[in-house]
């Protein structure tokens, strides 16, 4: 499948067949030479990468660069601990949101209340990235992921107008949740499949109901922030279906350089205005 998306990225005709030898790709004679290329080069950007490792026989690849994630909310959860004003600065308050503190919005992503919260978000966390990452490169992945927390952030914001404050990086957890859902839906268009397919649980559908089902039993749980965590799994899903088409030698070449740059920038262009708001006396 990899390798027939890179094909197609170079619109080269290509056939996934099954034969007694396994599966293979089929294409004309004239396209030879230029599919091997293409195919060569895929490796060769795929080779810069040695923290991507496949984890099952199918083919399901972790990214172990989601462990730079974990110490990213551990190191902002130690800065809390030696500021106690620290939370007030980043936390996503409503009524400071809407009157012109959009940045809360970011910053609330990376704290936490206390140790247990940090690492119940910080052991799901590492295995959704891990496998988001694989999936759409490093880049992308944790960039969408980031924006699904942000998503998670609003969907919160315009569900309570009023008096609220939240923080934690569960949005971006159930961000990376839906951004692996997400991938079903383009595995059954790619496939095109038939009549029957559509009228019955295809695998593709059943991955996709298992991740919603995982979103019940993960992110309704009472007493949590659950607007939230549907904020992020839907704007996980909404980020993840169109990235799904992206060629795969794109996911770790110089665009997904731009990306994981881009996720550098929302981490501190938010938190140089929170600590300036906080420095100027707006923030309290």
């Amino acid at each position: 499948m990899d390798f027939s998306l890179v094909l197609a990225s170079q619109a080269i005709e290509t056939t996934i067949e099954y034969t007694g030898d396994g599966w293979q790709l089929r294409i004309p004679a004239a396209s030879r030479l230029l599919a091997q290329q293409a195919i060569h080069a895929y490796r060769v950007e795929n080779r810069r990468w040695p923290w991507r490792r496949e984890v099952t026989t199918s083919g399901v690849l972790f990214d172990w660069s989601a462990v730079v994630w974990v110490i990213l909310i551990g190191f902002f959860h130690w800065l809390s601990l030696q500021r106690p004003d620290f939370r007030s600065w980043g936390v996503m308050d409503a009524q400071l949101v809407s009157a012109g503190q959009w940045w809360r919005l970011f910053t609330a992503v990376w704290l936490h209340g206390d140790a247990a919260h940090l690492a119940s978000n910080a052991t799901l966390g590492l295995v959704l990235l891990g496998l988001a990452l694989g999936r759409y490169g490093a880049g992308f992945g944790v960039l969408a992921a980031a924006l699904a927390g942000v998503g998670g952030n609003v969907f919160s914001w315009l569900f309570f107008p009023g008096p609220h404050r939240s923080l934690g990086a569960s949005g971006f957890v159930m961000g990376c949740l839906g951004l692996l859902a997400a991938q079903s839906l383009s595995h059954w268009r790619l496939r095109k499949p038939s009549w029957w397919a559509r009228t019955n649980l295809s695998p593709q559908v059943a991955r996709l109901v298992a991740g919603v089902f995982l979103f019940i039993l993960l992110g309704l749980s009472p007493g949590t922030d659950v607007m939230a965590h549907l904020g992020g799994f839907l704007t996980g899903v909404a980020l993840g279906w169109p990235m799904a088409f992206i060629p795969q030698p794109n996911r770790y070449g110089k665009l997904n350089l731009s990306a994981a740059f881009l996720f550098a920038l929302l981490i501190i262009l938010p938190w140089w205005l929170a600590l300036k708001s906080a420095g100027s006396g707006s923030a309290l």
